[in-house]
């Protein structure tokens, strides 16, 4: 018997005589008859006693709490059981996910926005452009040409540019 002369809650629900090497006493006490009982419900106790068996003594409560929540979460999920509760949560993580990049979006939008419009470059074309000026002579119709180039770069397409398009994620 599991504690003093009380049965425990599997043999308590299956109307047996509690045994002093009872496999269950240990890991389903009488003050909690629920948890063996959803447990046998989706399992079978024949199912969870030979489980509970082949394992070392040191594995079994382990074992027990992963047989108690998979067995409430098939009640809850019938097909699916935990690896429901799973799925779930990894859509929920990937959607936060999502809404994490877009709130950095526009930050970076507003960052962009509030900074003096500068002309960005690749390092490397800064330095060839400038090289090509200087060996090109002092010619201003050259210069003009390669100025456009500067004022029309864009740093990244992925950022929403307008603003009365973009929604907030705080209202």
């Amino acid at each position: 018997m599991g504690s003093g002369s009380s049965p425990c809650a599997s043999c308590k629900l299956l109307r047996r005589r509690c045994a002093k090497d009872c496999i269950f006493a240990p890991y389903f006490p009488p003050d909690d008859p629920h948890k063996f009982a959803i447990v046998h419900k989706v399992f079978g106790a024949s199912n969870v006693s030979k489980m509970l068996q082949e394992l070392p003594v040191h594995q079994r409560g382990d074992a027990v709490s992963s047989l108690v929540y998979e067995a409430n979460a098939r009640m809850r999920d019938p097909v699916y059981g935990c690896v429901g509760a799973i799925s779930y949560l990894q859509n929920q993580v990937s959607q936060l996910q999502m809404q994490l990049a877009v709130a950095q979006a526009e930050i970076l939008c507003i960052q962009m926005q509030q900074e003096p419009e500068l002309p960005t470059t690749h390092p490397s074309m800064v330095d060839y452009d400038a090289k090509t000026l200087l060996l090109s002579g002092s010619n201003t119709n050259d210069f003009g040409d390669q100025i456009p180039q500067f004022l029309s770069y864009t740093s990244n397409n992925n950022v929403i540019q307008d603003p009365l398009k973009r929604e907030s994620l705080w209202t």
